[in-house]
């Protein structure tokens, strides 16, 4: 290697030139966590590794995500490759989308493929309407798994999960704070665990009369449910996703009302670029890299022979005040 490349490298990763000389070469003495920074900064750089350096994979992981059009999903995906790359391992992304293959179909294709576990993210562990035996018959193949938001009693095996209820009334506490009376939801269908913990958190803070809207997880979803709410006098507007805010963002300009002027919108996932719309997203933050890192670990003490407590551990989300909500107008 050049030396100019060299020092590039070790200026990248805060370490001298010897250092980084070193850990190109493969030689020892060098701390594990300055090898790895060291390989960041190859990375970064979008220098290749050198043969010597590659890791050999201790075996594949598949995971299992919805469509990728939802920027939190490749968020979490990232998340779940770095922590099983860190720990050797190779991650095989399978997306779902519509018309494509289906959640079984792609188990059986990572099944044969002889994957050591997999990572199920917003599954149809989550819908209440689906067959929960299909995991059981995983278990019976000797394929362990880990399963990402949306809890299943029926369903034997560790779950992370976002507190999805808290969630809600955080939302609903902040626009109360800022003088909202009528406030409304929009949420993705009823079938869905996320689903109704939302709705639940949402109906214990405001009661029997709020205003709950279902429809699809998407902008074109939060547009229609936002122009429902809209239409019953509602100034504030939580949605179920980000997606869905950024369509209520949309409804609400459509009938010449501004946001946050004359209407509040609350997101939820806080995804990547959402601190950048116009204006930028007032949401709620799933805790990614502390969930991800979670479902990893936990999959890894599976596949070690260690079984994880058949539970759900749940991670407490953090309200990130931005534009989109402002104190309401007087009445």
């Amino acid at each position: 290697m050049n030396t100019a490349r060299l020092a590039d490298i070790a200026a990248q990763a805060g370490v001298s030139e010897a250092t980084a000389s070193r850990v190109m070469n493969g030689k020892p003495g060098v701390a594990a966590a300055t090898r790895q920074k060291v390989l960041a900064a190859l990375d970064v750089l979008g220098y290749e590794r050198p043969l010597r350096l590659r890791q050999r994979s201790a075996g594949q992981i598949g995971l299992i995500t919805p469509e990728l059009s939802n920027p939190i999903f490749p968020a979490f995906a990232q998340v779940i490759e770095q922590n099983l790359t860190g720990c050797g391992y190779t991650a095989v992304l399978c997306t779902q989308h519509p018309g494509g293959a289906t959640e079984d179909e792609l188990v059986e294709a990572l099944a044969e493929r002889g994957v050591m576990g997999i990572v199920f993210l917003s599954g149809l562990h989550a819908d209440l309407n689906s067959d929960p035996e299909r995991y059981a018959k995983l278990v019976g193949r000797g394929v362990p798994y880990v399963l990402i938001n949306g809890y299943n009693p029926a369903v034997a095996g560790p779950f992370v999960s976002p507190d999805d209820r808290a969630s809600a009334r955080m939302a609903v506490q902040h626009l109360v704070d800022l003088g909202h009376e009528r406030i409304g939801l929009a949420v993705g269908p009823n079938r869905f665990v996320p689903v109704r913990r939302k709705v639940e958190g949402f109906m214990a803070a405001l009661g029997e009369g709020a205003l709950v809207q279902h429809t699809l997880f998407s902008v074109e979803g939060g547009h229609a449910a936002a122009g429902a709410l809209l239409d019953k006098g509602c100034t504030g507007i939580v949605c179920g996703s980000d997606l869905m805010a950024l369509g209520a963002v949309r409804a609400a300009r459509e009938r010449g009302l501004t946001v946050p002027g004359d209407v509040s919108v609350v997101g939820y996932d806080d995804s990547p670029l959402v601190a950048f719309t116009d204006p930028p997203l007032t949401t709620i933050r799933q805790p990614v890299e502390a969930m991800g890192a979670a479902a990893v670990n936990a999959l890894l003490e599976e596949i070690g022979g260690n079984p994880v407590q058949r539970a759900e551990f749940v991670f407490q989300t953090e309200l990130v005040v931005r534009g989109s909500t402002a104190q309401a107008r007087p009445r």
